[in-house]
């Protein structure tokens, strides 16, 4: 997965200047590995790359084309990406103009992918996967089973919430959180554009009101808006990337106002059973334990 995700986000990767135009053309070598585990309920990451890439470029005033590599020894979690060494080298001859462009311009927008790649290690990648869970604690409520035996949901009314788009064996996640919150304002962080940009640290599509469009996490989660009730109630069309084809489970959050705090229940129903550990832990770590960072936060800055 890493291998092409970091082959997506560097090569053809374009550098511009005065002295001329450089691009990324190929990953020459890559050599580590990233891992992701849960340890006492939190996701630990581990990622530890060599890489070299090739680049090419060509002379703005002569013309003259040239070639070069990009050596970065050392990107893992120890290490901030603006840390992390970038080493460029030319082949021999003239166009050390081309080598310089690389080394400034060419370093910053490198060091952009890798920002990008670590983004989607920590969101793509484990929407991707089903992790070991922690015991259910006290505020999650187990999950329940719908399938039995040659038992498949498949469609029934919009009221029941089971719609669903092909017939594979699914399952219903039912989780309860208490945000220090009132019910309007984490209301708003699910309908809010920037809100969602900033618990979610990606850009995000949000189009709150029925039929509307949603996607997050770097097109990893997408889905529409079915129903809206400000600040009590919340129905969405919702989907990860890697699920079969048109599948989509619908998602019911509840806003039960308890005077400073709020109550959210969710109700997911539709979910691949495959799948049903990687989206409770989606909605644990991408969604509740990010919009609690969220909330501390001063109110002006959430403003």
């Amino acid at each position: 997965w890493s291998k092409g995700k970091l082959e997506e986000l560097l090569v053809g990767l374009v550098v511009e200047g005065e002295a001329g135009r450089c691009e990324i053309s190929d990953l020459k070598h890559v050599e580590g590995e990233a891992s992701c585990s849960s340890r006492k309920g939190r996701l630990i990451f581990f990622y530890e790359w060599n890489l070299r890439l090739g680049w090419k470029g060509t002379v703005k005033e002569s013309g003259e084309k040239h070639k070069g590599s990009v050596e970065i020894p050392n990107l893992s979690e120890e290490n901030e990406v603006d840390d992390t060494e970038i080493n460029v080298s030319k082949k021999k001859g003239e166009g050390d103009v081309l080598k310089d462009l690389m080394r400034t311009e060419g370093a910053t927008k490198v060091r952009e992918a890798l920002r990008d790649y670590l983004r989607a290690l920590k969101t793509e990648f484990t929407l991707g996967m089903i992790l070991p869970t922690k015991a259910a604690t006290g505020q999650e409520l187990p999950a329940e089973q719908n399938v039995s035996g040659n038992t498949m949901q498949n469609s029934a009314s919009p009221q029941s919430l089971d719609t669903v788009g092909v017939k594979i064996p699914t399952v219903k996640i039912l989780m309860k959180e208490i945000f220090n919150s009132p019910a309007d304002k984490l209301y708003s962080i699910f309908t809010t554009k920037d809100l969602v940009q900033k618990f979610s640290k990606c850009p995000a599509v949000i189009e709150a009101e029925k039929g509307g469009k949603l996607q997050m996490f770097d097109g990893c989660v997408s889905g529409e808006y079915a129903e809206l009730v400000k600040s009590q109630r919340i129905v969405l069309k919702w989907r990860c990337r890697n699920w079969p084809d048109e599948h989509y489970a619908m998602v019911a959050l509840h806003f039960k106002d308890m005077a400073a705090q709020t109550e959210l229940q969710l109700e997911c129903r539709g979910v691949p059973v495959s799948n049903e550990d990687s989206t409770r832990q989606c909605w644990k770590k991408q969604y509740f334990e990010e919009i609690r960072i969220l909330l501390q936060q001063p109110q002006d800055s959430m403003e």
